[in-house]
C-alpha cells in the first residue's frame, strides 16, 4: 500500500474484501452501551466500537443486546463507509463563460464604475 494518504483505489480494494478478512485488520473493543434498554444494556458489555486498522477508520454500533450482532453490524457499516469512499471523482470538465455572461458582467461593472464617478467632485477629472 502506498505511504501517503489513501485514494479511491485503496478503499476500493478494502470493500472488495469478505467480512471475514475486514476483520482481521480490525481491532474490537466492547463496552457498556448508554441509552434505553434498561438492564440488557447497563449490565453487558454489548455495544462494539470497531476501528480499521489500514484507514483509521472507526464504527459504533449499539443497536442490539447482543455483542456478536453488533460485531456484524460494526462490519457492515464499515463495508458500506468503504464503498462509499471506494467512488472515483468524477472527471473535471474545463469550461468558459458564455458571451452574454461575459457582456453582462462588463456592463455592470461599468455601471458601476458611472455610478462611483457621479459621485466625485467635479473637476476631478483623471
Amino acid at each position: 500500500m502506498a505511504t501517503g494518504p489513501l485514494t479511491w483505489r485503496d478503499y476500493a480494494r478494502f470493500a472488495h474484501l469478505p467480512a471475514d478478512e475486514l476483520a482481521h485488520d480490525c481491532t474490537f473493543e466492547a463496552f457498556h452501551a448508554s441509552g434505553p434498554g434498561g438492564q440488557g444494556v447497563n449490565t453487558a458489555d454489548s455495544a462494539v466500537r470497531m476501528r480499521h486498522g489500514p484507514t483509521g477508520i472507526v464504527v459504533v454500533s449499539r443497536e442490539q443486546r447482543s455483542q456478536l450482532q453488533n460485531r456484524a453490524a460494526c462490519l457492515r457499516k464499515l463495508q458500506a463507509i468503504l464503498r462509499a469512499r471506494a467512488i472515483p471523482p468524477k472527471k473535471r470538465v474545463a469550461t468558459k463563460p458564455t458571451k452574454g455572461s461575459v457582456e453582462r458582467r462588463l456592463k455592470a461593472k461599468r455601471g458601476r464604475a458611472n455610478v462611483k464617478a457621479l459621485r466625485r467632485r467635479p473637476g476631478m477629472d483623471d
